[in-house]
Order: C-alpha cells, then structure tokens, then sequence
C-alpha cells in the first residue's frame, strides 16, 4: 500500500525556513522538530534567501501596480460590452415584434 505524500502549505515552509536562517538550531534538530526531512529544509532554506532580494526590489511593487491597472482596464472593457449587449438584445427584441 502506498502511502499518501504530504503537502506542506506556503506557511509551514515560511516557519521551517525562518528557522533555519535563524541558525539557532542545526538542519538536522529542526527536520526533527517539524517532522521532514533535512534535505526539505535545506531546500526550503536555499529557496527563500534566494526569494529575498525579490520581496524588497522595486519591481515587484512595479509588477502589482501594472496588474492592478490591467485588472481595472479588463473590468472597464467587461462593463462596456455587458452594455453594449444589453442594448442589442434590447434592439433585437423590439425588431422581432
């Protein structure tokens, strides 16, 4: 019988990882302490120091206000064709009669 592979959330990996940066424990205690494996932690370790230039660069508030401007460009665009519908069915419906 197979078991069930675990799936750790974005939380869980961030407190592993903390932990290890810390450097108050060795990899080797805190994989005990969590219960992975220490090849995970190091993994995790290596994955958010590489992550942390990204978190204080410009270009991520950069990226968020081009999605955000994108997102109220689409939702203008939705608006107007919902409109533009609207008023065919409505024109559509009074040729019909």
């Amino acid at each position: 019988m197979k078991s069930m592979r675990k799936r750790f959330d974005a939380a869980f990996k961030a407190r592993v990882a903390t932990e290890a940066i810390r450097g108050e424990a060795t990899i080797a205690e805190i994989a005990s302490k969590f219960e992975v494996h220490p090849n995970q932690v190091s993994m995790w370790r290596k994955q958010a120091l590489a992550g942390l230039p990204v978190v204080f660069s410009d270009k991520m508030a950069k990226r968020e206000k081009k999605a955000g401007q994108r997102e109220a460009e689409l939702f203008e665009q939705i608006g107007r064709l919902k409109m533009e519908l609207d008023w065919l069915k409505k024109k559509s419906s009074q040729t019909s009669l």
